[in-house]
C-alpha cells in the first residue's frame, strides 16, 4: 500500500485552510490544518510530514519565528504563504530557511503545483561525489568524511547545478530556473543569500571555496588542486 504524502497547513483563516486543504485532497494528500502558532512546534515534534504550508501572520507565534525554530530540528520543505508582497520580506522569508513563497491571493492550483514541485524534488533519487564530498539528494545533505551539513532544498538544487556545470559560470537566471522550476520571478538578491548560505554550511566541513564568484556573471563550481586533495 502506498503511503501517501502528507502536508501540513499552518493557517488561521478558516475559508483559506479549508479550500487549500480540498484542493490538496483531490491529489491524494494527506492533509492536515494547524491555526495556531503555538501548536506547531509540538504537533511536528511527534509527527512525520513532507511539505509545510506556512502562514506568516498566526496567532500564538509567527511563521517566521516557527521557521528559525523549525529548522533547528527539521529540513521538511516550507512554503510561506502570506499577504507581505515586499521585496524584503520575501527576502527574509528565504533566508530563515523557507523553500518557497506565495503571496496572497493566489491560486489554489498554483499552491497545489508548488507542493508536487517540493515532493518531486524530495524524491528524487540521486547521489552525487564532489572530490570527497558526497550529496545525497534523498536527504538533502552532503557528507565530508564522518561529519553531514544539511541543506534546503532549494540550497541543494543550487548546489548541485553548480557542481554538474564545472568550470561553467551559470548565471543568476540559470540558477533561479534550476531552484524553482515555475520559472517565477525572483530576485537576483535571492539567489545571492542562498549562496552565501551554502558557503557558510560548506565551511563546517571544508575551508575550500567550492563556490566562486564571477563579477558581473554570476556563480562557478570550484574544484579542489589535485596537489590539495
Amino acid at each position: 500500500m502506498t503511503t501517501l504524502a502528507h502536508i501540513l497547513i499552518i493557517e488561521d483563516e478558516p475559508h483559506l485552510a479549508e479550500l487549500m486543504q480540498a484542493y490538496l485532497q483531490r491529489e491524494n494528500l494527506q492533509v492536515t490544518c494547524l491555526n495556531n502558532g503555538s501548536k506547531v512546534i509540538p504537533w511536528l515534534q511527534n509527527n512525520k510530514v513532507d511539505v509545510i504550508l506556512m502562514d506568516l501572520m498566526l496567532p500564538g507565534e509567527d511563521g517566521i519565528s516557527l521557521t528559525r525554530k523549525i529548522r533547528q530540528f527539521s529540513q521538511t520543505p516550507i512554503i510561506i504563504t502570506t499577504a507581505k508582497v515586499s521585496e524584503i520580506d520575501r527576502l527574509l522569508g528565504l533566508q530563515i530557511g523557507a523553500d518557497d513563497y506565495v503571496c496572497k491571493p493566489y491560486s489554489p492550483r498554483e499552491l497545489v503545483a508548488r507542493v508536487k514541485v517540493q515532493l518531486r524534488r524530495l524524491t528524487t533519487d540521486n547521489v552525487g561525489y564532489i572530490n570527497g564530498l558526497q550529496l545525497d539528494a534523498n536527504q538533502l545533505k552532503v557528507h565530508l568524511n564522518d561529519e553531514s551539513i544539511t541543506l534546503t532544498v532549494v540550497e541543494f538544487n543550487l548546489l548541485q547545478a553548480l557542481y554538474q556545470h564545472q568550470a561553467q559560470v551559470l548565471n543568476r537566471d540559470q540558477l533561479m530556473n534550476r531552484a524553482y522550476q515555475d520559472h517565477r520571478i525572483i530576485s537576483d538578491r535571492t539567489i545571492d543569500s542562498h549562496i552565501k548560505k551554502i558557503r557558510k554550511k560548506l565551511k563546517t566541513l571544508t575551508q575550500h571555496e567550492y563556490i566562486r564568484s564571477v563579477y558581473g556573471l554570476g556563480y562557478q563550481f570550484i574544484d579542489i588542486p589535485e596537489e590539495h586533495k
